[in-house]
């Protein structure tokens, strides 16, 4: 494992899925040093796959990466479901959970991340949800900065709504670095300095993924295919510039075996021990 100073995990982790479960239940490869799941798809689940979650999570640490909890969206918190989470995470000593800075439900689920509009307005009534969270949890959660397709009622840039999200809020920040990518594609800037943007004090953690090109000027942020080189060159350039911290890969369909994910995840071990040995030191608040 890369060690990460003054972080609660460390190295470089893969998304749990149920189609590989499996496989891990008995003996976590040596390439994994975390994992993570959404908590909507794990809460009171029993018989053989709680089984099976019990004993990874005793023998690695998990983390929770959320997809429902619409911080954007009009209809107010779901307390219940909040009060859920945290005795999801107590009960497995999850020491982290992120959500995304979009919205996802409107009367009814979207079962996508909607964008939200980049507006004084919008950024404090986002941070006040969160904080509003925080309160429930008990803790301070990560917020990760979402891939968008469209920009609704845009007044402030994406980098300055994120980066005051983040500090009015007081939360963490779960950098994505493929997100960060995809978006630059789709919306014409330099992903370098949007990167270089970021507070580097509030990451705890990374995402990194694959995605599918439509064009030239139009990228899918699909988790459905391999990392690719502009990417991973990204990675680098953070690890670079903030000091590495964990990092996890995500995929979400198109899954190979498991023996090809661990490739990627060994890629991510890589780029930390070159970071590390250059002198790269990890910076955490």
């Amino acid at each position: 494992m890369c060690m990460s100073k003054g972080y609660p995990i460390g190295g470089a982790g893969l998304a749990l899925r149920r189609a590989f479960i499996n496989s891990l239940a008995d003996e976590i490869p040596s390439q994994i040093d975390f994992m993570e799941v959404a908590p909507e798809n794990w809460i009171d689940v029993g018989g053989q796959l709680g089984r099976q979650f019990r004993k990874i999570s005793e023998q690695i640490p998990i983390i929770c990466h959320g997809l429902s909890l619409n911080i954007g969206g009009q209809a107010p918190l779901d307390e219940v479901f909040i009060h859920q989470v945290k005795e999801f995470l107590d009960l497995h000593n999850i020491p982290i959970y992120s959500e995304h800075i979009s919205y996802c439900a409107d009367e009814g689920h979207l079962y996508d991340l909607m964008p939200i509009p980049f507006t004084e307005e919008a950024m404090h009534y986002v941070s006040e949800r969160i904080m509003r969270v925080q309160d429930i949890l008990g803790r301070r959660m990560a917020m990760e900065n979402a891939s968008y397709y469209a920009v609704v009622g845009k007044e402030i840039e994406e980098i300055e709504f994120v980066n005051a999200v983040l500090k009015k809020a007081d939360c963490m920040f779960q950098i994505d670095i493929n997100n960060i990518y995809v978006n630059s594609i789709n919306h014409g800037y330099d992903a370098e300095d949007f990167l270089k943007a970021l507070p580097g004090e509030r990451i705890i953690y990374a995402h990194i993924a694959g995605h599918y090109v439509e064009s030239k000027d139009l990228c899918v942020d699909t988790h459905g295919a391999d990392v690719i080189e502009p990417v991973w060159q990204l990675l680098g350039v953070a690890y670079k510039h903030f000091g590495v911290f964990p990092t996890l890969l995500e995929r979400d369909f198109n899954i190979p075996p498991l023996n090809i994910l661990l490739k990627e995840v060994e890629t991510i071990r890589q780029y930390q021990i070159e970071h590390e040995s250059s002198g790269h030191l990890i910076r955490q608040e």
